[in-house]
């Protein structure tokens, strides 16, 4: 799995790790249930990357990508009650699915 994370919102840490939740829960249960890379992802220990991308048009492009592999692909939009506006998309949650197909759609971003 994959968090992809606006390096445009400059976001505190804690909302980091809060957006982080949302995806990894998101993506989990969606493809628990439509996805038959979630069980080997689980037993795998349930790997996690952090990377930025620029801005959401790049996020978009990301997951546009990863829905044409047919990989899970989970906008987290903000509620808008802390740092950033409401409907703000704060991070892409992709997978969890096969490490190749997921390095070929976000292997060049930067690590966090």
């Amino acid at each position: 799995m994959v968090l992809v994370f606006r390096k445009d919102l400059k976001l505190s840490r804690g909302k980091l790790a809060v957006q982080a939740g949302h995806a990894s829960v998101m993506c989990a249960l969606k493809s628990k249930k439509l996805s038959k890379h979630f069980k080997k992802w689980q037993e795998e220990g349930q790997k996690k990357v952090a990377v930025y991308c620029d801005d959401v048009e790049h996020m978009e492009f990301l997951k546009e990508m990863t829905k044409k592999r047919n990989i899970v692909a989970i906008e987290v939009t903000d509620a808008g009650l802390t740092e950033v506006a409401p409907g703000t998309k704060t991070c892409l949650g992709i997978g969890p699915g096969p490490e190749e197909i997921i390095d070929e759609i976000t292997g060049n971003l930067s690590l966090m």
